[in-house]
């Protein structure tokens, strides 16, 4: 169950095809040997499950398929994030800019390590961060800029950086640009670079339905600082011997499979990105329907497929959308993200009654049938004509301007 309950339809217990994939990146005979080398590897105590070694390579591979001078490996993504923040010894009176379109996990984090959350407007077509707005909510104690590739679509950073360098901290400078690609591993930005190279750190994410995953959970960071990935590795490893520290690990079983899925993970992007443009297409005549962007060169990678209602559908008119395909048709779909502040208490108290409008209203017309590369040919064909017929149904009630 997703955090917030109202992005799901009530209707579930008929459901065909979940509200979303519960595995993102899938495995193959390679993973599982891994898996088994290992076991039959570390079951000698002189050997065990000291990960060093194992997750070292795994890091390395990961930096060379980046374009980073380092990566840097924890137990999950949001972990990551929050160590990266940390980094940034942020206080009271700090501020730290992030889209009001995204998860819950990144605003938590800048809450969580003291600074004020300051939230921009997303931009059409992607949902991404808007660098307009971005600009808008910039002020002298802006610390970080978070930059979120929402659902898959990458997010040009060059504004941004160039935002932070004409907007510095009268104490540390330029602002940090913090990419969050936790749905974006494998992409590549409109400058060409591919996701993880750009930004002063990227954050990404191994959960379970992320595009490639590690035993359901695990992180990663990039970047090209030398100091600040050294800062890291003493973070997730009790501080070292110099200061505060936990144990953020990633297990060498993780590395393992994480090895094996990089090396497959163009392979699987590539047949999620044929999957979400053949819906594209098969729904172009749909009238009431906007469908994301149809990108190439790894520039959206549709870890969902984002579909907008009519402005005149907003709130009932979609929802009504989202329970006729789980009643009647038995397809799931999850609404991909409301504004944190609308659901999350600890969110709401943060902001104090400051919102985005835009936001609101965007994710109000917003819904994502389930999609999966793996999901059969036929079955992907019922689920297509079920969108159809089930949003012919909601126009007699909520017709088209």
């Amino acid at each position: 169950m997703p955090t917030d309950r109202a992005t799901v339809p009530r209707s579930r217990s008929r459901l065909r095809w979940p509200v979303e994939p519960a595995q993102g990146g899938w495995y193959t005979a390679a993973e599982h040997a891994a898996v088994d080398a290992l076991l039959a590897e570390s079951d000698d105590w002189r050997v065990g499950w000291k990960a060093t070694v194992g997750v070292a390579a795994f890091e390395e591979a990961f930096a060379v398929y980046t374009g980073s001078r380092c990566a840097v490996a924890f137990n999950s993504g949001g972990t990551a994030l929050e160590m990266l923040l940390r980094c940034l010894h942020l206080g009271p009176g700090d501020e730290v800019v992030s889209c009001a379109v995204n998860f819950v996990g990144p605003h938590l984090a800048v809450i969580g390590q003291g600074a004020r959350l300051v939230l921009a407007e997303p931009a059409l077509p992607t949902l991404n961060l808007d660098p307009v707005d971005t600009e808008r909510v910039l002020s002298a104690r802006t610390r970080a800029i978070v930059v979120t590739h929402w659902n898959g679509a990458v997010c040009d950073l060059r504004p941004f950086v160039e935002l932070a360098a004409r907007h510095p901290h009268p104490v540390h400078g330029p602002p940090r640009v913090i990419v969050d690609a936790a749905r974006a591993c494998g992409g590549r930005s409109p400058s060409g670079a591919r996701v993880g190279a750009e930004g002063w750190a990227t954050m990404f994410s191994f959960e379970s339905k992320k595009l490639m995953t590690t035993l359901g959970q695990g992180g990663m960071v990039t970047t090209n600082d030398a100091f600040l990935a050294e800062r890291l590795r003493r973070l997730r490893t009790y501080g070292g011997t110099q200061e505060w520290g936990t144990n953020q690990m990633m297990t060498k079983a993780q590395a393992a499979v994480g090895l094996v899925q990089l090396a497959r993970l163009d392979e699987m992007n590539d047949a999620r990105i044929a999957r979400a443009h053949q819906r594209t297409t098969l729904l172009s005549d749909v009238e009431e329907l906007t469908p994301p962007p149809t990108l190439h060169d790894h520039q959206h990678l549709y870890y969902r497929h984002n579909l907008l209602v009519p402005e005149t559908w907003a709130g009932r008119g979609r929802d009504a959308l989202m329970e006729t395909l789980a009643r009647e048709y038995g397809v799931g779909s999850i609404i991909s993200d409301r504004p944190a502040y609308l659901f999350h208490r600890r969110v709401h108290e943060h902001l104090r009654g400051r919102n985005c409008p835009r936001a609101e209203r965007l994710t109000d017309r917003l819904l994502c049938p389930c999609l999966h590369p793996r999901v059969p040919a036929a079955d992907e064909q019922q689920i297509t004509d079920a969108i159809r017929q089930a949003t012919a149904q909601v126009a007699r009630t909520y017709p088209a301007p």
